[in-house]
């Protein structure tokens, strides 16, 4: 995936932080690390880092003190770009990223029964690789209707294809609901993707709701049970 393609350093690390504050890592009321821990433990410039609290602050999810340091104020909303995302590097979060490996138009009967449409009707298929601090973590397999659009050029499609429904199709994801089991690795697997094909691996069927309540993706997942597993929580 291209850089023009990639969301910005500082809200790929916002949103990061985001997701270690839902997930239950930090609670309201809890201080972070100072900016130079924090800054280390993610790996970006300290500016990067500051940039990051900047957005999360001014979203109402951080406060900072004076002399005291930085800290959760509240929980984040269904407005994050990953508030969806479930998979987590094994020693914990991770910041998550995604290759576009081929993008299409094809019929798919299951899924066009799956999104209420005639079994012929034209779908968009995103196939990618997606990482976990550039780790190779699974094999997603993501499917919408193809009357959002008759064109979608492969460089417009930037790695949270939630913000990129917003921006560009006039969506969002509202809901989820996720059905996990086992499966074996497609033969379009990634070479990074460690896992060999048809080898049995984690499996992840989604189901998306759109803002209009109606099922608007699903998504299949071969993740690696080796690198990542699934996590939910709840407060």
């Amino acid at each position: 995936m291209s850089e023009s393609t990639r969301l910005p350093l500082f809200i790929q690390i916002s949103e990061l932080l985001r997701r270690e504050i839902s997930a239950g890592y930090w609670l309201p009321g809890e201080r972070l690390p100072t900016e130079a821990e924090l800054a280390k433990k993610l790996g970006v410039a300290v500016g990067t880092l500051r940039k990051a609290l900047t957005e999360l602050e001014s979203n109402g999810l951080l406060e900072r003190k004076q002399g005291s340091g930085t800290y959760v104020k509240n929980a984040p909303d269904s407005s994050a770009v990953y508030h969806f995302f479930r998979l987590e590097l094994k020693s914990g979060g991770g910041l998550p990223n995604a290759d576009v490996l081929n993008l299409e138009r094809h019929t798919n009967t299951y899924v066009a029964s799956l999104l209420g449409l005639p079994s012929n009707a034209p779908l968009w298929r995103f196939r990618r690789l997606r990482k976990l601090d550039q780790q190779p973590a699974a094999m997603e397999e993501i499917w919408i209707d193809g009357r959002h659009s008759e064109h979608i050029p492969r460089e417009d499609v930037i790695e949270s294809l939630y913000v990129f429904y917003r921006e560009k199709l006039g969506f969002w994801i509202s809901k989820v609901q996720d059905s996990i089991t086992v499966d074996h690795v497609p033969d379009w697997k990634h070479p990074d993707f460690k896992p060999d094909v048809g080898s049995a691996c984690g499996y992840i069927e989604r189901l998306s709701w759109s803002n209009q309540d109606r099922i608007e993706e699903v998504s299949f997942t071969w993740y690696d049970p080796e690198t990542v597993c699934y996590a939910a929580r709840w407060t």
